[in-house]
């Protein structure tokens, strides 16, 4: 049986800032003081001093500026990189083959959840979204997709399906599997009902749900990425930038494969690529004034980046708190999180039969994953479902597909704002605002999975 975990109050203290948070974001409030309060309280108990709650607070956003700079180098080059094609008139260019396919907001929608979940399959989710949003979002937006839809079918294809079911890079399936003792493949195999109907449930619901508002309220609301009135002297260079771009990224992508580049690699690959296009651009279409325009572009984009994630990494300091975050923050003498400890108390202290097991699965999966990182509860997930599938007689890698789908799904990046920056940026909406738009198809789909695990127990 899992082992008991002894509550303190840190503990108590972290889930009351969990709650009072969501409450805040569901009544659409501003957050970031909230989690500067409780990072003091904790910080309080935990050390007993002021001076030790003080320094919690500086070095837990100091730590979720770490953990995010990646992703805020990333969005703030190829931020760089659209601001070149746009006054350069290359985005147009590249986007007018696609007309023969994203002919309506809705196929649009569709076009680009698919290739997300292609990209993703093989890159994983950050440099998909990195990749597809240079390259096909401006025209998905220009048939007239909203832009918070577009974020949508990017985030629940990428992040959701394709990071939680890994079928090609499998990572989160060998994660699971080694914490459940079981081959990756048996996860994969006999959980593949589970996560095809969590697949389906969860976009099919996103779809219906937001049919209604597909579509931009206005097409004159068009960004100005679209315009056409580039100046005839810089005309040739944004064409030969639009036959260039493509093609560069479609080297990094067989790099990617042919070296086995995954997760921080590939986005590094697809990051540098970006701002070495933008300074060709820059070259190409400025002359002699490319040195200042490369520095106003990476401006621009940093800028962009910054904006964007100042909150978030203040939300971020809080919920790292619940995860292996806190030993960093905090000091070795706190060893495990707080979110996991509370998994680990549910799960020691609730009655079990088969279906109270997948119910505790998807529990501390969703636990877990509060603290951003879709990974980080897959030992502990995988571990449970092997305790739970000997002591109820339950499939281990049903038990184990469910927590990982729950984790990730959660944590990866469609539910918690902070693990869906990545698309948020790249589609210029508010994190919040998708993380809202996600919340009931990914709960309908979480529904669909649990009745369909319990049929396969």
């Amino acid at each position: 049986m899992p082992e008991t975990v002894a509550l303190t109050p840190m503990h108590y203290a972290y889930l009351a800032g969990v709650l009072v948070i969501l409450t805040v974001m569901i009544l659409r409030r501003d957050t970031p003081a909230v989690c500067i309060a409780f990072l003091f309280l904790l910080g309080l108990l935990g050390f007993g001093t002021i001076s030790g709650a003080i320094m919690t607070v500086f070095n837990a956003i100091l730590y979720a500026g770490k953990e995010f700079m990646e992703i805020i180098a990333t969005i703030a080059l190829v931020t760089a990189l659209s601001k070149c094609l746009k006054d350069l008139g290359s985005d147009y260019l590249m986007m007018v083959p696609m007309s023969k396919i994203m002919k309506s907001p809705a196929a649009a929608w569709w076009i680009l959840g698919f290739t997300m979940l292609a990209f993703s399959l093989f890159l994983w989710p950050s440099p998909s979204v990195a990749l597809v949003g240079a390259i096909m979002l401006p025209f998905a937006i220009r048939t007239g997709l909203n832009p918070l839809a577009a974020a949508v079918a990017m985030n629940l294809f990428g992040h959701g399906i394709a990071l939680s079911y890994d079928l090609v890079i499998q990572g989160a399936p060998a994660v699971s599997a080694a914490a459940a003792g079981i081959p990756a493949s048996r996860i994969l195999e006999e959980g593949r009902p589970v996560f095809l109907v969590m697949a389906f449930t969860t976009v099919t619901a996103a779809f219906l749900l937001n049919r209604k508002t597909l579509s931009r309220s206005s097409l004159s609301a068009q960004p100005k990425s679209l315009q056409t009135n580039v100046p005839a002297s810089r005309k040739k260079a944004g064409m030969i930038l639009a036959c260039i771009t493509p093609l560069a990224f479609l080297a990094d992508i067989i790099l990617m494969l042919l070296l086995d580049l995954r997760g921080g690699q590939a986005t590094s690959m697809v990051s540098g690529t970006a701002v070495l296009l933008m300074c060709a651009g820059a070259v190409l279409g400025f002359g002699a004034e490319a040195l200042e325009q490369v520095t106003n572009y990476v401006t621009e984009g940093f800028l962009f980046a910054i904006r964007i994630f100042a909150p978030v990494i203040l939300i971020g300091a809080f919920f790292f708190l619940g995860g292996s975050g806190i030993t960093s923050i905090m000091g070795e003498q706190f060893g495990t999180g707080i979110l996991n400890d509370w998994a680990l108390w549910l799960a020691s202290h609730i009655p079990l039969n088969q279906y109270m097991a997948a119910f505790i699965q998807m529990a501390a999966g969703s636990l877990t994953g509060l603290d951003g990182s879709g990974f980080s509860g897959l030992p502990l997930t995988g571990a449970l479902a092997r305790t739970f599938g000997l002591a109820t007689g339950a499939s281990v890698p049903i038990l184990a597909a469910l927590g990982q789908i729950c984790a990730v799904f959660v944590g990866g990046g469609t539910i918690v704002p902070w693990g869906l920056i990545p698309v948020a940026a790249i589609c210029n909406v508010s994190p919040l605002e998708l993380a809202r738009k996600n919340i009931v198809p990914v709960f309908i789909g979480f529904l669909a999975a649990f009745f369909t695990a319990c049929l396969l127990l």
